[in-house]
């Protein structure tokens, strides 16, 4: 079983991969926002359309991306309401990591998230103790991770580093959880060579490949 802190990761990394997939599709109707405005573009778009328009898009990310994440349940939609310190914080988390284990696609991300307990008396006695507690907790990584540059994978980099350290820490191989870097190279070497004849090197185009892991 994952970690929680690898969940969180995996949680910010399905957001902003969610984002850039949708600005990419949406092209010139993705919002253009004021550096003022802190809503999250995608919401913007949402609320002025239709209905049926956004049940296209969300069918086109399905087929795309393979899921779906409300533009409420984006990871900078709460990231802001951490900055407005919004009282729903905890609810509305609640129901993003249902909606992205039970509704985003399939049973693709089911039990994703169902080792976070939002309700434990460690987080706080309250409901307005856990949310404020919340708050701290998220803002404190959304300040960190944003010091990183966004050229490089920080997030597939930290999700290894907390994968290693959970499987020193339980005595399990880190296999278990993911393919180590080294041998992910050696296969995707591998699996772009010619088929036919390997030494012709590398194919110009792969219509399929398929990760087991």
């Amino acid at each position: 079983m994952l970690p929680q802190n690898v969940r969180k990761l995996v949680f910010q990394y399905l957001s902003d991969n969610y984002e850039n997939a949708a600005k990419k599709e949406l092209g010139k109707d993705y919002p253009k926002l004021q550096k003022a405005d802190k809503r999250t573009p995608l919401l913007v778009w949402y609320n002025n359309i239709n209905k049926k328009d956004q049940t296209l898009f969300e069918k086109q990310m399905r087929r795309k991306v393979h899921y779906v994440i409300k533009p409420e349940y984006l990871w900078r939609s709460i990231v802001e309401m951490v900055r407005t310190q919004d009282n729903e914080l905890l609810n509305t988390l609640e129901k993003g990591f249902k909606y992205i284990e039970n509704e985003s696609f399939k049973s693709t991300f089911q039990g994703l998230f169902s080792e976070i307990n939002l309700n434990s008396e460690k987080i706080g006695k309250t409901y307005p103790d856990r949310n404020a507690k919340l708050c701290t907790i998220i803002s404190k990584l959304a300040e960190g991770i944003a010091q990183f540059s966004t050229d490089s994978d920080i997030l597939g980099d930290a999700y290894e580093y907390l994968i290693g350290q959970f499987a020193a820490g339980s005595g399990k191989k880190a296999g278990e959880f993911y393919t180590p870097q080294p041998l992910s190279d050696i296969l995707s070497h591998i699996v772009t060579l010619d088929s036919q004849d390997p030494k012709n090197g590398k194919k110009k185009k792969l219509k399929k490949i398929l990760d087991f892991a």
